[in-house]
């Protein structure tokens, strides 16, 4: 069979990994040294690897993450109060699949972001849905939903995520309509999904923020059941990235 013809075929079967793979053998020569069974399977394996690299880059820009971060990158030591040991199980993902809530605490600048963010790049590599939201914006958005009529597709679409990360919680209270609506959220999840939050403010806190002790008490039993902390402290990284600007500049 012509070659040209078997290439076509690859790229209309959206066989990308194959494409690639047969296109090198052929201008390398490589197929002549490979037995049959040995040519198929490295077909197979560029393949298998296109696929699983296409699908995490579609997760990564579906997630919307705030920073492009990795866990090799995570700074740990005494003063930031973060356990390398820790970080490492909850990179197993296995809260995900327990369906356990992570809450991420500190003040300004601390890294909680940025660790959220690695964190969920991490769960995408491992086929997880992800999805990255300030907290703020995401309640404004589902008010103009339930204004227009969206709200529970928009809702839904959330529900479906592995795992919704909801970022800067805490940084305004909330109104009647907000407390229905991130109750709605985590009621949706609970016990189903994982949901991780970073914020300034202490859990202890975070009642204040929402207000209305019913639905307070209902909120953070349902985030706090089963749930992994991370209290992030020490100086602020950005102000260091700063001043070792400065000192590099000076």
């Amino acid at each position: 069979m012509n070659n040209q013809n078997t290439l076509e075929k690859m790229k209309q079967m959206k066989l990308y990994g194959m494409y690639e793979a047969f296109t090198t053998a052929i201008q390398s020569g490589m197929s002549n040294s490979l037995t049959q069974d040995q040519f198929i399977a490295q077909l197979v394996e560029h393949e298998h690897d296109d696929r699983k690299h296409r699908k995490y880059k579609r997760l990564v820009s579906n997630a919307k993450f705030r920073y492009n971060a990795s866990l090799e990158d995570v700074i740990f030591s005494e003063h930031r109060n973060l356990n390398k040991l820790e970080l490492l199980r909850l990179a197993e993902c296995s809260f995900i699949d327990k369906a356990e809530n992570v809450l991420i605490t500190g003040s300004t600048g601390v890294g909680k972001s940025y660790l959220a963010s690695a964190l969920g790049y991490h769960a995408c590599s491992l086929d997880y849905k992800v999805g990255y939201y300030n907290t703020s914006r995401l309640i404004s958005s589902l008010k103009l939903a339930r204004a227009a009529g969206t709200y529970l597709r928009e809702t839904n679409k959330i529900q479906r995520m592995d795992l919704v990360i909801l970022d800067d919680y805490g940084l305004q209270s909330l109104d009647k309509d907000a407390r229905m609506i991130l109750m709605d959220l985590i009621e949706d999840r609970h016990e189903r999904k994982s949901t991780m939050i970073t914020s300034q403010l202490p859990v202890a806190s975070w009642y204040e923020i929402i207000g209305e002790k019913t639905h307070a008490d209902a909120i953070m039993d349902r985030l706090t059941h089963h749930a992994h902390r991370i209290e992030l402290e020490g100086e602020s990284l950005r102000k260091k990235s700063n001043q070792n600007t400065l000192e590099i500049n000076a």
